[in-house]
C-alpha cells in the first residue's frame, strides 16, 4: 500500500487508515484479529483508535494483538482522548489534567510505552485552548506521544490551534486533524481543508463511505445486520437516508457498474484522492468488509467520474 507523509512531518502513514470503533462490541476478537492480519498484508500501518470506542475495550483488544499479530514496529498507532462517561452520560473534558489522565489510561490498555499520534477528540469552550494545547505538547517532551493533532475542530478552530503551534517557541507543531469527509458530506472543502493545507495539517477523513451508506446498501432498506439497524447507530447513519444522498448514492452506483467496480470502491477512492487527504480511516465490522475497503489499492478513478461526482455532491447544506 501507498505510504504517505502526515502533514509536514516526518511521518509516513499508509493512505487507508484502519478504524476500530467497533472493535471490543460489535467486532470481536476473533474478527479484530482477522482485520489486523489482512490490514497489514496489505501493506496497511495506520490504525486508529480512541479512549471512549468501546468504554476503552478497542484499546484493550488492539493492545493484545500488539505483539501476537503485528510487530509495535509495524504499526503506526493513533489514539484520542477528551471525550469519556459518566454512568451514562457523555462528558466532554479537554483539560490538561484530564486530557493525560486519559493518555496515560491508553497507554496502559494498549500495552506501549508511546503512541504514535495522539489526537485531541472534540473541541471544547469550557477549556481555554491554550491549555488544551499544552497537554500535547507535555505528551511529545514526556516521550508518550510522537506526534499530535485534533479531531472534529472547524476550520476557525484548526487555523487558530494550528497557528498558536507554529508561532509560540517551544511549542510542538500540529500534523493533522481528523474530521467526517465523503461524497455526503464535503463541508470541510470551506474551510477545514484550506486550513490544513495552508498549515501543513495531514487529513485523515473518517466516514468517508457516508457512514455506510455509500456502499448502496441502504438503497432498498435497512438490512437487519446493518450499523442503521442497530439501537447504537441508527441514528447516525439516518441522516444520510434522504432524498439527496439518494441520489448522490445513485450517481456512485453508476459509475461503478460502468467501470466494473463496487460503489465502495468509487466512494472511497473519490475521498482517497481529494487534493490535501492523507489517508481515509476504514472501520469495518467484518473482516470481509475491510477486505472489500482494500481492494481499492491500485485503483484509480477517471478525471471524467472524479467531475461528475463532484458535480452531483456539490450542493452540501
Amino acid at each position: 500500500m501507498q505510504q504517505r507523509h502526515l502533514g509536514h512531518t516526518g511521518l509516513k502513514v499508509s493512505r487507508l487508515g484502519l478504524g476500530t470503533m467497533t472493535w471490543g462490541r460489535d467486532t470481536d476478537e476473533h474478527e479484530a484479529r482477522d482485520q489486523l492480519v489482512a490490514f497489514l498484508e496489505a501493506g496497511g500501518r495506520l490504525v486508529d483508535t480512541a479512549a471512549p470506542y468501546s468504554d476503552g475495550d478497542s484499546e484493550r483488544l488492539l493492545g493484545s494483538l500488539i505483539g501476537e499479530v503485528a510487530a509495535r514496529d509495524d504499526l503506526v498507532l493513533a489514539t484520542k482522548a477528551g471525550i469519556g462517561r459518566r454512568g451514562s452520560e457523555r462528558v466532554t473534558d479537554t483539560s490538561r489534567g484530564a486530557l493525560l489522565r486519559s493518555l496515560d489510561a491508553s497507554l496502559r490498555r494498549l500495552g506501549v510505552e508511546q503512541v504514535d499520534l495522539w489526537q485531541v477528540h472534540v473541541w471544547s469552550d469550557a477549556t481555554p485552548l491554550d491549555e488544551t494545547l499544552s497537554a500535547l505538547d507535555l505528551a511529545v517532551t514526556s516521550g508518550r506521544a510522537a506526534y499530535v493533532g485534533v479531531s472534529n475542530y472547524t476550520g476557525w478552530q484548526t487555523a487558530q490551534a494550528a497557528t498558536w503551534q507554529q508561532a509560540v517557541p517551544g511549542r510542538v507543531r500540529l500534523a493533522s486533524t481528523q474530521v467526517e469527509y465523503s461524497l455526503l458530506n464535503r463541508a470541510i472543502e470551506h474551510e477545514v481543508l484550506p486550513a490544513c493545507q495552508a498549515l501543513g495539517l495531514g487529513v485523515l477523513p473518517w466516514s468517508p463511505l457516508g457512514r455506510g451508506v455509500l456502499t448502496g446498501k441502504y438503497r432498498t432498506g435497512t438490512p437487519s445486520d446493518s450499523r442503521g439497524a442497530s439501537r447504537g447507530f441508527a441514528g447516525f447513519v439516518e441522516r444520510y437516508l434522504d432524498d439527496r444522498s439518494a441520489g448522490i448514492v445513485g450517481a456512485v452506483a453508476r459509475a461503478a457498474e460502468g467501470l466494473g467496480w463496487t460503489p465502495l470502491e468509487v466512494a472511497l477512492v473519490w475521498v482517497r484522492d481529494r487534493p490535501g487527504v492523507t489517508a481515509p480511516i476504514v472501520g469495518a465490522r467484518t473482516a470481509a468488509q475491510l477486505r472489500a475497503a482494500l481492494a481499492t489499492e491500485g485503483k484509480t478513478l477517471p478525471p471524467e467520474i472524479v467531475a461528475a461526482l463532484d458535480d452531483v455532491s456539490g450542493e452540501e447544506t
